[in-house]
């Protein structure tokens, strides 16, 4: 087994001293040596000196709502001890600089998400002031060709785009490039040679984010971990998904990355999970009353978990066949959400007890069985005039394909607040309309006194409440009310928070959140290992059946909302979809 890296290099962005009954919380900030945050109890009190000052307050704070860089009072799953870190500068020392290598660097999700995310939090002031980018990859490349490929895609804030060019201009300088093999450690050796030459001396912190297919990852990380991690301050990957097909393939992933790293190294990235309606269920629930008492089976009737694209696999076919839209979106992005959703109470908003509680949900779902999945696949169509191609007009695609690119499911959880209640998800690729929201449809009203006015359809009167996730994100509840007149005539009408008219400064990427996360240590928007298992072992058996039988998927037309299967799977369960037409 290859060498482990160091216990600096696992340890937290921070160390916590106890001094009596006050905990004195060391940090540090670009401008300054030292930031102290103290509290009585558990509550910080920060005393921030920083040139960010002028900005809104919840923009200063990390994912769980402590200041940056503020510790928790717990830290991994293993019960490890805290190591210190370097901090980023102390009196009569070298500073610290962040290195940030992204591999697979000339790859899609590289060019158009990660260098624009890095770009929008150097914008923000959120980077410490030295800090460096290297992309990483195969193909030969000059640092002044990778600066030309990703300054095409940077943007500034449009609230501030006075300064837009300067800005450009000094994050691109600080954008190195170095052509390698993943599985080269020589390579990776040469790239530590530059992060040195770079970093001049200072002690570093590394991060580096896997921005290649899943085969690759245990090659590069190898290589990293032996060759190019720090020595003198962290070291951490994040890995995006898909994190394994299937139960066993994901495990052995997790077995192969635990050769070279600790858990507390891995940053498992579900970018659905930095989105700001996700952020923000939590505070919807926890820290408004109205709302958490209704949050059980005793209000709400059933919960919808819905995901739209209203365009095909586009070129990406043969990757795409290769897992599915359950893979794709449902094991993760829907479950993940379902997960934050339906958990009880956590102690606290340190990212352990919250993970925690996500697992407990997790495990006491009931396994899906087939009776209780719908699976499709789009197929050609032709409206207004254009042609669009079905899933197997794909040429990356086998003509004799099954592989869905539509599923439904209905979910349960067997605990006391939950059970019986239908979680329904949808996802699918090519349909009508693109979207992403959560629907909470709440019971009727025992005994309603205007049923009458609703006719037949109760549904009608149906109180729901709206999480809109993309695009234009908004929270609304559907009320009944009575429309003006002399007459009674009922009307449904929704009280909404809408972002773009209440909040007028840009919602960030989903990127800059869980890059900000993970350079402050901070895991609570990313998946442990525990928590892939319990989401595989959901799906998995599922999964197996599907390929087995091959299972046939129903023909739906592109554009279209989906096969008809995914309105009797409702019906079944006695629901209605909320997205159908009229209901917003």
């Amino acid at each position: 087994m290859a060498a482990q890296l160091s216990p600096s290099s696992s340890s937290s962005s921070s160390t916590l001293s106890f001094s009596s009954d006050r905990y004195t919380r060391k940090c540090y900030c670009k401008q300054f040596s030292r930031v102290c945050y103290r509290a009585h109890s558990s509550i910080w009190v920060p005393k921030i000196f920083s040139r960010i000052h002028s900005r809104n307050p919840s923009d200063l704070n990390s994912s769980n709502g402590y200041p940056l860089n503020a510790v928790s009072l717990q830290d991994g799953s293993m019960s490890k001890p805290l190591a210190e870190e370097v901090p980023a500068s102390r009196p009569g020392e070298a500073e610290t600089t962040l290195s940030i290598t992204v591999v697979g660097a000339s790859g899609d999700l590289a060019k158009k998400k990660i260098f624009p995310a890095l770009f929008a939090l150097f914008y923000e002031d959120f980077l410490p002031e030295n800090f460096i980018v290297f992309g990483y990859a195969r193909t030969k490349m000059t640092d002044e060709e990778l600066r030309n490929m990703i300054s095409t895609t940077l943007t500034c804030r449009v609230d501030k785009r006075e300064n837009c060019a300067d800005k450009m201009e000094q994050f691109l300088m600080k954008c190195y490039y170095h052509s390698g093999q993943y599985s080269s450690e020589d390579d990776f050796a040469k790239l530590d040679c530059k992060l040195k030459e770079k970093e001049g001396g200072s002690l570093s912190n590394r991060l580096f984010y896997l921005s290649v297919p899943p085969n690759i990852f245990v090659d590069a990380v190898k290589c990293a971990s032996n060759k190019a991690s720090s020595v003198s301050g962290w070291t951490r990957v994040i890995v995006e998904k898909p994190f394994g097909r299937d139960s066993e393939s994901s495990r052995e992933l997790t077995r192969c990355l635990m050769q070279y790293l600790s858990e507390d190294q891995i940053f498992r990235i579900d970018h659905y999970l930095g989105k700001e309606l996700v952020e923000n269920l939590s505070v919807l629930r926890f820290s408004n009353l109205v709302f958490e008492p209704l949050w059980s089976r005793n209000y709400i009737r059933n919960v919808q978990f819905i995901f739209s694209e209203d365009f095909g696999t586009e070129g990406r076919g043969g990757y795409f066949d290769n897992y599915g839209i359950i893979r794709d979106i449902m094991q993760n992005h829907l479950l993940q959400i379902l997960a934050l959703f339906a958990m009880e109470t956590p102690v606290s908003l340190d990212a352990e007890d919250i993970r925690n509680e996500k697992v407990k949900v997790l495990r006491s779902m009931r396994p899906l069985q087939l009776e209780d999945v719908i699976v499709g696949q789009y197929k050609g169509h032709s409206k207004g005039g254009k042609s669009y191609p079905g899933y197997i007009d794909d040429p990356t695609v086998p003509k004799d394909s099954v592989t869905p690119t539509f599923a439904a499911a209905a979910l349960f959880i067997n605990n006391s607040r939950w059970d019986g209640v239908p979680f329904l998800m949808k996802a699918g690729k090519a349909l009508h309309i693109r979207k992403a929201e959560i629907r909470v449809q709440f019971r009727h009203v025992p005994g309603n006194l205007y049923k009458w006015n609703f006719g037949t359809d109760l549904d009608k009167a149906t109180n729901e409440l709206v999480l809109r996730l993309q695009p234009d994100e908004a929270i609304y509840l559907k009320i009944n009310n009575k429309v003006p007149g002399l007459g009674m005539r009922l009307d449904r009408s929704d009280l909404n928070l809408h972002y773009s008219a209440r909040y007028r400064r840009e919602i960030p990427d989903a990127y800059e959140r869980l890059l900000l996360d993970a350079i402050e240590g901070e895991r609570r928007l990313f998946i442990r290992s525990d928590e892939l298992d319990a989401a595989w072992a959901l799906f998995s058996p599922l999964l197996k059946e599907l390929e087995e039988k091959k299972i046939a998927p129903e023909l739906y037309p592109y554009g279209s909302r989906g096969p008809v299967g995914a309105h009797y799977l409702a019906a079944k369960h006695n629901v209605r979809w909320g997205d159908l037409a009229g209901e917003d």
